[in-house]
């Protein structure tokens, strides 16, 4: 089965990446709109669409809903409710449509995934990945505009 979308618990995955808004704290929304970008870039190198899910509790009180798209989702839970919850329920309604990937720390929310018949991932080798990918994107977008540029003096 293919890949249909990448859940992501988004504080877990800030407090792992500290190279995003760095001297921010982690729940701040200058932290959050970096992640959302990072991965809003990630999700147009590979396709595959990502939700990103916030506890909202740990948003401050006034905090501007992110945009979403179909592409990239940012989701903040109701009082009462955790990423979590919200994570396992998107795993049971995506498992019917393909494999969903999600992206904690959390060794329990990992383990209830994977008994819902999804996959796992830390966030320390999903960053790797994130990180590896754009690279290559960025490396294959320099080779391209060279190939044009010398493309383009040719024809002068």
């Amino acid at each position: 089965m293919a890949l249909v979308r990448i859940l992501v618990d988004g504080y877990s995955l800030l407090h792992n990446w500290p190279e995003l808004a760095p001297g921010q704290p982690r729940h701040s929304a200058a932290a959050r709109d970096e992640l959302i970008h990072r991965l809003t870039l990630y999700r147009d190198a590979i396709s595959t669409p990502i939700t990103i899910f916030f506890d909202g509790a740990g948003a401050q009180p006034g905090t501007p809903a992110a945009l979403s798209t179909p592409e990239v989702e940012v989701l903040y839970s109701r009082e009462g409710h955790t990423a979590d919850d919200m994570i396992e329920r998107a795993t049971h309604r995506f498992g019917a449509y393909g494999e969903v990937l999600t992206v904690t720390d959390d060794q329990a929310e990992r383990d209830t995934v994977i008994s819902l018949g999804g996959m796992a991932s830390s966030c320390w080798n999903f960053i790797q990945t994130v990180e590896n990918t754009l690279a290559e994107l960025a490396e294959d977008i320099k080779h391209h505009n060279r190939q044009e540029h010398h493309r383009f003096k040719r024809r002068k």
